[in-house]
């Protein structure tokens, strides 16, 4: 939400600067630049990149225009699926849970928690470190190297399309100055019209790298920032979590595993002792984050 205000703010600033010096905004609006600088920015990133890190792409934008999911809410959510599903295990064994983690799908347990089973990396980061647990004969400290392994490998290939849109970023003022020198060759063929023309071609012209350098530093440089915070978030969570796996398998009490965990939390999402206990107690996330 604060990505499309930024946005709008950007180009408000800007319009309404140029205004307040009597420019005229149809001066500023030049297909024949935009296509030049978008085409040429398209073409660059489908020569650079394959289609998946693409598609992490688009993705990674979409969820920056949106809200984080990696709120007070989710945390407390996370806490209590934790809560009952250690809770289970003391009582019953882990042998117990082995349905629920080979089909989380179609767990009566899971179901209950829709931010699991909507984010399937967060759900096999769980369910495979279960299983592990499962089978037995595996020591918390390879368990935690599987997990930290896991962690890394998954924040690289998130790294990856911003990398790729950081990378446009870059060149999009160098593309503007490409649309700006095509400009001028035109003009350069037009010098025996009228100073009017001229002066049109001109100005179009500059309006390439106007463009170029707009969107660089006030678009898609801003978004490449706003994807990079949004993947740390994510592997916050996710520490947060190996946080209290790890220290359930090394024999902790349910409340003391998901306690160390929410203490994982970073401290501006971080919910209060209270807030946790209130919503392991049944009162709800939403009503302990309330």
């Amino acid at each position: 939400m604060f990505a499309i205000i930024g946005v709008v703010v950007v180009f408000g600033a800007v319009v309404a600067g140029f205004l307040m010096e009597k420019g005229h905004l149809l001066v500023l609006f030049q297909p024949s630049e935009m296509v030049t600088i978008g085409g040429a920015a398209l073409g660059t990133l489908l020569i650079a990149n394959p289609m998946h890190i693409l598609k992490g792409m688009v993705g990674g934008v979409l969820g920056v225009l949106g809200s984080s999911k990696f709120g007070k809410a989710r945390y407390l959510e996370t806490l209590k699926m934790m809560y009952e599903l250690f809770g289970r295990i003391r009582k019953e064994g882990l042998v117990a849970v082995e349905a629920d983690v080979e089909k989380p799908a179609e767990s009566a347990l899971f179901k209950k928690y829709p931010g699991f089973l909507n984010d399937h990396h967060v759900q096999h980061f769980v369910c495979d470190t279960l299983r592990m647990a499962i089978t037995g004969g595996v020591e918390p400290f390879d368990m935690d190297q599987m997990m930290e392994l896991d962690m890394e490998v998954h924040h690289h290939q998130a790294l990856a399309p911003i990398s790729a849109l950081t990378t446009v970023a870059d060149a999009l003022p160098g593309l503007g100055i490409v649309a700006a020198v095509l400009g001028v060759v035109i003009t350069m063929g037009a010098l025996e019209g009228p100073p009017k023309e001229i002066g049109e071609k001109v100005a179009a012209a500059l309006v390439g790298t106007f463009l170029g350098i707009l969107m660089c530093y006030g678009v898609v440089g801003p978004l490449g920032a706003s994807m990079t915070k949004g993947a740390e978030e994510e592997n916050q969570y996710l520490h947060v979590l190996r946080v209290i796996l790890l220290a359930f398998l090394k024999g902790s009490a349910p409340m003391l595993s998901v306690e160390m965990g929410r203490r994982a939390v970073p401290a501006h999402v971080r919910p209060s002792f209270d807030e946790m206990e209130k919503a392991l107690k049944g009162g709800g996330a939403e009503a302990a984050a309330a």
